[in-house]
């Protein structure tokens, strides 16, 4: 899990969204299971929706005139870091799996190899993970995917193993920053960040900053309350929206609705019982109506969160990524009709509404833009 990571010591939701070896248990930026499938931005007469092209980061020229930082996005299993330039382009990336003990050695590894890549002076390191990070002591309060981090001090012995300055954040405020410098959220002033995967993330940014709350952990839209009668959450809350629109829930739901619903036996679902997200996105494709059914009724879930946040906030725009948006206009139409419907409509007609388009980039690129802001800062 990520900033929205677990309060509660019981875990009732099964982890079954498809993962790789180049993926995260809990990470931001969830798997990439719809390769074939360009994430639509569907405007509607009610909704200013940006049409952008998804195109990921481009790498840069590498150029020795300035100064470079690293990103690193700590994953459940895995570690993907890149070399970015005070500007937010990408110069090099590496991806590596660790285990769970001694984590600060592995990543300064990583760290190492970039440094060694990079034609300018590395300036300083930003990783971001799935947790609770205190803004005042910068250790990790709360991560169940790397309880390791939690026992140490994980910014103090990568800083003392690499010999430079460490930045930790929550991952989803990292993947925030990313796509507000060089994604969706390039040009606006105020945005709101949503990652949905294997749990669901957001963040805040205003007037161009992380906009962090009281105690440091703003942004905990996966815990808003969508079903008070609901199932119980790994939060201790009953009913947040991660307990029906993250990746394992979306399959717990299909797999509740294929037992007591006779006439979803039509669908093709029913034949495979380990199937997954990606395969009831890839079924809804293929016109599996019961499939398109529970990923349109997963949408409007996300809508009415959408709409709640459209009226606190009245955001310039927000932007949606994670692994369960590879689904497109499939989960896309429904987002945008929903939110519109239960918004307050002075307040939708004026945000925009977009998908990611940094995908795996977001988080190591936005962890290394907060290390060169804090670096600035000093």
């Amino acid at each position: 899990m990520n900033k929205r990571d677990s309060l509660h010591p019981s875990s009732l939701i099964p982890h079954s969204f498809p993962r790789h070896s180049t993926r995260r248990g809990c990470c931001l930026t969830a798997p990439r299971p719809f390769d074939t499938i360009t994430p639509i931005i569907r405007p509607t007469p009610q909704n200013r929706c940006q049409s952008l092209q998804r195109e990921g980061f481009k790498m840069a020229a590498p150029s020795s005139n300035q100064e470079h930082y690293v990103g690193v996005e700590l994953c459940a299993s895995t570690a993907r870091a890149a070399l970015v330039s005070v500007s937010g382009d990408v110069v090099a990336r590496r991806e590596s799996a660790f285990a769970a003990e001694d984590i600060a050695a592995q990543v300064a590894r990583l760290i190492a190899e970039l440094r060694d890549a990079s034609p300018a002076r590395v300036a300083g390191v930003g990783v971001g993970l799935p947790g609770l990070v205190n803004p005042q002591t910068g250790r990790v309060v709360i991560s169940s995917d790397l309880p390791a981090v939690v026992r140490g001090d994980l910014r103090a012995e990568l800083s003392a193993a690499t010999g430079l300055p460490v930045t930790l954040d929550n991952d989803a405020n990292a993947g925030a920053m990313g796509e507000y410098v060089g994604g969706a959220g390039r040009g606006s002033r105020n945005m709101f960040y949503v990652t949905i995967g294997t749990g669901i993330g957001g963040a805040i940014i205003i007037d161009g900053k992380l906009w962090r709350g009281a105690s440091g952990f703003a942004g905990e839209f996966g815990h808003i309350t969508i079903d008070p009668e609901g199932v119980e959450c790994t939060c201790g809350n009953v009913g947040c929206l991660e307990t029906v629109a993250s990746a394992p829930n979306i399959v717990r739901r299909t797999h509740e609705r294929l037992l007591r619903d006779s006439t979803s036996s039509l669908s093709r679902l029913g034949l495979n019982k380990d199937f997954t997200a990606a395969d009831i996105a890839h079924a809804a494709r293929e016109g599996d109506d019961f499939a398109a059914l529970m990923i349109e009724r997963t949408g409007r879930s996300i809508g009415t969160a959408i709409a709640a946040v459209i009226n606190l906030l009245n955001p310039e725009r927000i932007v949606l990524g994670g692994g369960v948006m590879d689904a497109g206009e499939l989960i896309l139409d429904p987002i945008i009709r929903e939110a519109g419907r239960r918004s307050f409509q002075p307040n939708f007609e004026s945000t925009q509404i977009v998908v990611a388009t940094l995908g795996p980039d977001a988080a190591p690129i936005g962890a290394a833009l907060l290390a060169r802001d804090a670096a600035a800062s000093q």
